[in-house]
C-alpha cells in the first residue's frame, strides 16, 4: 500500500513540474520578440535612371609651338605645372640666336616629351596647355536613348565616385559611322579631381513615376509571383500585399495599403508570421 502511495506522489509531482514548465514556456512564448530594422515609406516621384558613358578630355588644348628648330638650352616646366599666359617655357639655342619659349594662355603643362640638350622641330609642338578647370564630355548613344537627352540639361554623373554636374551642349540628329548618335557636354573640375581620358558615367531620366510610394528594395518580399512587405503597427508587424509599379537595386515603387511615414520592415523580414510581435533595433 505504501509504495501504491509513493507511486501516485511521484506521478503528482511529476504532473505539476510539468505543468508549471508549460506555462513558463508559454509565458517566454508571449514575451518572445523578432527584432527587425525598419524605415519609413516616402511619397515622391520615382525616376529611373539610364547610365551613358563617356570619355572626358580639357575643355580645351592649345600647342606651344616653335618660330625655327633648335636645341633647348633649359627647360623652365614639366608636365602637370601650371602656367599664365607669357611665363617662360623653355629657351632654345638657335641659328638666328636664344629664343625664349612663352606661355600663349593660361593652363596646365601637358605632353612635354623632350629634355635639356634635345635638338627639337618647329614641325611639332614643344608642349601644349591643357584647360582642366573646364571638362569636356563626349559619348555616343542610340536613336532611343537620344531622345531623352535635352540641349542644356543638366545632369548627375560620375566619374570614379566623383560626383559632378554635366551640362549638354549639343545633341547630334544625324548618326556617326557607328550608327550611334553623338552627344556633347561640360562640366567644372575647379578642384582638379578628375584627370584626362577618364570615363564618366552619365545619368538620364528614362523614365518618371509621379507620387509613388517608394520604400528600399530589401523591404519587398516576392513570392509565387505576388509581393508583400511588413509594416510595423502598435509593435506588432502586419503583412501588406503590394503592385511593384517600378524598381531599381536599391528603391521601388509600389501600389498597395500603404502610406508616407509607415515603418517597412527591411531587415529580419524573412522569418517573420503577420501579427508577429516585433522589437524594433537600429541597423550597425
Amino acid at each position: 500500500m505504501k509504495k501504491i502511495l509513493r507511486c501516485m506522489t511521484t506521478i503528482l509531482l511529476l504532473g505539476i513540474l510539468a505543468a508549471c514548465n508549460d506555462d513558463d514556456t508559454d509565458q517566454q512564448s508571449e514575451n518572445r520578440k523578432t527584432s527587425v530594422e525598419t524605415e519609413a515609406v516616402v511619397k515622391d516621384d520615382f525616376i529611373i535612371e539610364k547610365s551613358v558613358y563617356g570619355r572626358i578630355s580639357p575643355s580645351s588644348t592649345t600647342p606651344v609651338t616653335l618660330d625655327a628648330p633648335g636645341e633647348i638650352d633649359s627647360l623652365e616646366v614639366e608636365n602637370g605645372d601650371k602656367v599664365t599666359k607669357d611665363d617662360l617655357i623653355a629657351t632654345l639655342k638657335t641659328p638666328a640666336g636664344q629664343q625664349n619659349i612663352r606661355a600663349p594662355k593660361d593652363g596646365e603643362i601637358a605632353k612635354v616629351e623632350a629634355s635639356g640638350g634635345d635638338m627639337v622641330s618647329d614641325e611639332d609642338p614643344l608642349a601644349v596647355i591643357i584647360d582642366m578647370e573646364k571638362l569636356k564630355l563626349e559619348f555616343t548613344v542610340t536613336a532611343s536613348v537620344q531622345s531623352l537627352f535635352s540641349k542644356d540639361d543638366t545632369l548627375e554623373a560620375n566619374v570614379d565616385d566623383y560626383e559632378l554636374k554635366v551640362k549638354i551642349k549639343s545633341i547630334g540628329n544625324m548618326p556617326d559611322d557607328t550608327g550611334l548618335y553623338p552627344i556633347k557636354a561640360t562640366a567644372e573640375n575647379k578642384d582638379k579631381a578628375i584627370l584626362p581620358g577618364m570615363v564618366a558615367t552619365i545619368l538620364v531620366p528614362e523614365k518618371r513615376v509621379k507620387d509613388a510610394m517608394i520604400v528600399p528594395t530589401e523591404a519587398v518580399v516576392e513570392e509565387d509571383g505576388s509581393a508583400f512587405l511588413f509594416v510595423i503597427k502598435d509593435d506588432e508587424a502586419e503583412k501588406i500585399d503590394v503592385e511593384i509599379e517600378e524598381t531599381q537595386s536599391d528603391k521601388t515603387a509600389i501600389k498597395g495599403d500603404v502610406k508616407a511615414g509607415d515603418q517597412v520592415v527591411i531587415n529580419g523580414q524573412t522569418t517573420l508570421d503577420d501579427g508577429e510581435a516585433v522589437d524594433v533595433v537600429k541597423g550597425e
